[in-house]
């Protein structure tokens, strides 16, 4: 449930709304009578879900080539941590990408729309100019020519969150509803591969001393899987009641009327502070993750040591974080659990300016990034859980994305000035200083735990029938 969050909350989402044995069983297609584990688990053995492992695949494989395996490249270079810091805008697109998803959701492309589909045209076409981009951003010179680096590393970006954009829908319209569930974890399951392998898998190759444009040519060459799939993959039904709504009033119902009825049902100074607070709330987290990986190599940890300890230990801790935080959001509410996670995620951030005073010590890097990604999968489940109650029913998916790109916001354009603070101090102080930064969102949270009752922020209305003008 991690990422540049754009992944985990559309498939929370669902996940949280169901409710009830029922909902239980129509989403997991189990019965009243018993049946056998492998029949249950055959729903795995589909075509469809298997199309959906390697689609998550590829929504996952350009993050890392943008994030955390970039920043190791400018280091490597010589870049500035001032400079690495202003790099993480490079996620600005996975903000924004609610803006033009409407023409990627509505829009055919002219003849390859009619050959193979809306939804495998353009995945196709945005593929192709992402396997492009990233060739491109491989040859760059970060030391020499650095705003060609930024420029090529933002249209990965812009592709790869427009990749998403198509990716969902595709598997939203292409799997019944009996396979929904199933398929949220196979899409969750191939993202998390795509992951390892463009941020652990870049690392190794790194540390073996392969050239860095050698890295970047060899992930973009396993975009391809994606084209395949996508060639592969049989074209969805097209929900005929998306026709009978004009295009313009597609686009308002899509984008203006959830912003309209956020703030239409809350007072203006409570809509704003909650705003804030989703803001504020993972900040702590973003300033020092943007630094994390340049902290790595620079005390003197290898590729390999930071692959294995970051992309293959600190998943697992982070999947394990997920579970537990479901756990605490059940048992003591969304307020509460956003407290209790969010004061061990401020804390874990004194685990790494205890790092620096030790130094390089493989072992504790491991109770290092254990502690962090743990507390940080806590809080992302529940923060997940709070942007979901925050949406009306009416616009579940389109406020949810209004909502994770404002936090996604916060997450890269106020942790910009990071890289400056690391240079103008050492590791320790630049940890302490992180921790403080998480300080102001948890006041925030208690200040509305006591003035802004739970059912307030949540509060929701039944679905409404949308008619055609």
């Amino acid at each position: 449930l991690g990422h540049a969050t754009h992944l985990s909350g559309r498939t929370g989402i669902r996940l949280l709304q169901v409710k009830g044995a029922a909902s239980v069983r129509s989403i997991t297609g189990l019965s009243n009578n018993s049946v056998s584990i492998w029949a249950d688990a055959r729903v795995y053995l589909e075509r469809r879900l298997f199309i959906v492992l390697l689609m998550g695949f590829a929504s996952g494989l350009p993050l890392a080539l943008t994030t955390s395996t970039l920043s190791l490249w400018l280091n490597e270079t010589g870049v500035t941590l001032t400079a690495i810091g202003l790099f993480a805008l490079v996620g600005t697109p996975y903000n924004l990408k609610f803006l033009w998803a409407p023409l990627i959701d509505r829009v055919p492309l002219p003849v390859l729309s009619e050959l193979l589909g809306r939804r495998r045209a353009w995945m196709l076409v945005i593929q192709f100019t992402l396997l492009a981009a990233i060739v491109v951003l491989g040859s760059s010179q970060p030391d020499t020519a650095p705003m060609v680096t930024a420029g090529a590393a933002l249209a990965v970006a812009f592709l790869s969150a427009s990749q998403d954009i198509v990716i969902d829908a595709y598997r939203i319209e292409i799997l019944d509803d009996d396979q929904q569930g199933a398929g949220a974890a196979m899409t969750q399951a191939g993202y998390r591969l795509g992951a390892i392998m463009s941020g652990a898998g870049a690392l190794y190759l790194a540390h073996a001393r392969i050239d860095w444009s050698l890295i970047y040519f060899s992930m973009g060459a396993l975009v391809i899987v994606g084209m395949v799939v996508a060639w592969w993959a049989p074209s969805p039904e097209i929900d005929p009641t998306l026709r009978r709504i004009p295009a313009s009033a597609r686009l308002r119902v899509m984008v203006i009327d959830p912003f309209l009825e956020f703030f239409t049902r809350n007072t203006p100074g409570v809509s704003l502070t909650i705003l804030v607070f989703i803001l504020l709330y993972k900040l702590g987290d973003a300033f020092l993750g943007v630094m994390a990986y340049p902290f790595y190599a620079r005390i003197g940890f290898s590729y390999a040591e930071i692959a294995t300890a970051s992309k293959l230990f600190g998943v697992g801790a982070t999947l394990i974080g997920v579970f537990v935080g479901g756990v605490i959001v059940k048992r003591y509410g969304i307020l509460k659990s956003l407290l209790i996670c969010g004061i061990l995620q401020m804390m874990s951030n004194l685990m790494f300016a205890a790092q620096a005073a030790i130094g390089p010590d493989f072992g504790f890097l491991f109770v290092t990034i254990g502690v962090e990604n743990l507390s940080g999968g806590m809080g992302g489940s529940a923060f997940v859980a709070y942007l979901s109650l925050l949406c009306n029913i009416n616009y579940t998916g389109t406020q949810y994305a209004l909502f994770s790109s404002l936090m996604a916001f916060g997450r890269t354009w106020l942790s910009v000035p990071s890289g400056w603070v690391a240079d103008k101090t050492d590791w320790v102080g630049f940890f302490l200083i992180s921790t403080g930064v998480a300080v102001p969102g948890l006041l925030l949270l208690i200040w509305m735990m006591r003035n802004i009752p739970t059912h307030v922020q949540t509060r929701r209305i039944m679905p409404v029938e949308l008619k055609p003008n």
